[in-house]
């Protein structure tokens, strides 16, 4: 069953998700409203989604075209989905100023409030405070404040979470949400279960938790910051909370929010310019770019735009990891083409020297540890090695000794990248080692290296001492899921396994 599921996440962008996801619920609502079940006109809830798309939609070319940036046709699509589930549905005709003004509002913040071409608050959230203001109208979240939609947000919000792995953000916003609107309520033992069941479903808790905090690029990257930024928006997201006469609503608790992230891990986005393409394994090339990038970590991902749009279902945006080290003037991604390639791809491949691409919302936790002298173990399997290239090229430049061992698999020896980085790091002497395995049947008798998948022997015999060391596991789901559960079953601490999720193998 979550094999399933957990297929047809990974064919499926994030975003995209959150469309269907978004879609589906409107299209559920509309059903209930016109079984009687929900106290809505269906009519009324379909036409003021369309109006609020078409208006975010056409206010998204428009700021795009005169800011010189590529067009993110999904982005205007969830941003007008998203504004029609929590303002109140009626005709456009009755309620056009409201409708219209927040979608534009919405759509603005993004080109208009920003630093360094990052928007600074949830796009949403904003255009629906500031529209609150100037029509004295608020956003009822209609689509959290009703019983028969309950279970549709939450079991799509769980399927959200698990695609983007934002678990730890979403649990302590509930978390803290949910105590504190107990205590505001003054839930004791004998009414506890009965006021937990009213937040979930006459409140838009589980919405707003599934949906509004969790939008990346006003997110902050590393968990201890989410956490935070978790708990501090729930805090406001409850009832009493106030400053003076100015009392929360959930859209200005967000807000709140977005300013503590942007405080706490500042955002950019960044034009940057193909400088070289070459290959480097079997189908495998590495794109080397020019231009300004902030600072970040070895072993972090971004977020990167292509400048045309894409005309498949997975849209114009994906998640590659930096293969190049902090340590290095360029960047770089190291891509993997497959059969059949998304139009993403195809477009990718056809990039010359110039080419342009946006590059934004650098994140991930699958970093080196701070202390040099904790034994590392990296498992890598195809093009998920390249997390692996940008430590250890770092920890060569750095002259940083740590005690590392790769064991990196494939099914060829073609298709080995960055091997001559890895072999370069072993001769340094900053106590790096590389073992290479080869999973195809008919291995040439030339080959020197390991033969076969890596298992519990093959381990056991390349680090002695891996109940010590933390592992560091990156390549395909499927490949990551595998690994934890051998090395749990070695006895290795689940402490001492760190996971990348790597969703740019389609």
């Amino acid at each position: 069953m979550f094999t399933f599921i957990d297929d047809f996440l990974n064919k499926t962008t994030m975003f995209r998700l959150l469309a269907y996801y978004l879609g589906a619920l409107l299209t559920i609502a509309a059903v209930f409203s016109a079984l009687h079940i929900l106290p809505y006109d269906p009519i009324n809830v379909l036409m003021s989604a369309g109006f609020l798309v078409a208006i975010s939609w056409l206010s998204n070319a428009i700021f795009a075209r005169l800011r010189g940036v590529p067009i993110n046709a999904e982005s205007s699509l969830i941003t007008g989905l998203i504004l029609a589930l929590i303002i109140a549905p009626k005709m456009p005709d009755a309620n056009v100023l409201l409708l219209a003004g927040s979608a534009i509002l919405a759509i603005a913040s993004k080109y208009i409030i920003n630093i360094r071409g990052k928007h600074i608050f949830n796009p949403v959230a904003f255009g629906a405070a500031a529209a609150a203001i100037i029509f004295s109208q608020s956003a009822t979240w209609w689509i959290g404040g009703n019983i028969p939609m309950t279970a549709f947000v939450g079991l799509g919000g769980i399927l959200v979470v698990r695609k983007i792995r934002r678990a730890d953000l979403v649990l302590s916003f509930l978390a803290v949400a949910l105590a504190g609107t107990l205590a505001y309520m003054r839930a004791d033992t004998s009414t506890l279960f009965n006021s937990t069941w009213n937040i979930f479903t006459h409140t838009p808790l589980l919405f707003f938790a599934f949906v509004m905090i969790t939008e990346p690029l006003t997110t902050p990257p590393q968990r201890m910051g989410r956490i935070l930024y978790g708990s501090f928006v729930g805090l406001l997201f409850v009832p009493w909370v106030h400053i003076g006469s100015l009392y929360f609503t959930p859209e200005l608790a967000l807000l709140a929010g977005n300013m503590l992230s942007y405080a706490i891990s500042p955002k950019f986005k960044a034009l940057l310019q193909l400088n070289d393409l070459r290959k480097i394994a079997t189908d495998t090339y590495e794109f080397v770019f020019s231009g300004e990038v902030p600072a970040f970590k070895p072993g972090q991902y971004a977020e990167w735009t292509l400048t045309a749009p894409s005309s498949d279902a997975r849209g114009n945006r994906r998640h590659f990891t930096l293969a190049s080290s902090p340590t290095e003037p360029d960047v770089r991604i190291g891509v993997k083409f497959y059969a059949k390639p998304s139009s993403y791809k195809t477009f990718l491949a056809d990039f010359k020297a110039g080419t342009t691409i946006l590059v934004g919302n650098i994140a991930g936790d699958f970093v080196l540890p701070k202390r040099h002298d904790k034994k590392l173990a990296f498992i890598a399997g195809g093009i998920g090695v390249t997390p692996f290239r940008s430590m250890v090229k770092y920890m060569v430049d750095r002259k940083e000794k740590r005690d590392a061992v790769l064991l990196y698999s494939n099914k060829t020896e073609g298709e080995i990248a960055y091997k001559d980085v890895f072999d370069a790091a072993q001769a340094a002497g900053i106590g790096f080692r590389a073992v290479y395995t080869l999973t195809e049947p008919n291995i040439s008798p030339g080959w020197t290296g390991q033969r076969g998948f890596i298992d519990t022997a093959m381990i056991a015999r390349e680090m002695p001492d891996y109940q010590e060391r933390t592992f560091y596991i990156s390549g395909p789901r499927s490949m990551v899921d595998a690994f934890k559960k051998t090395l749990r079953h070695m006895g290795v601490s689940r402490f001492k396994i760190k996971t990348d999720y790597f969703p740019g193998f389609a």
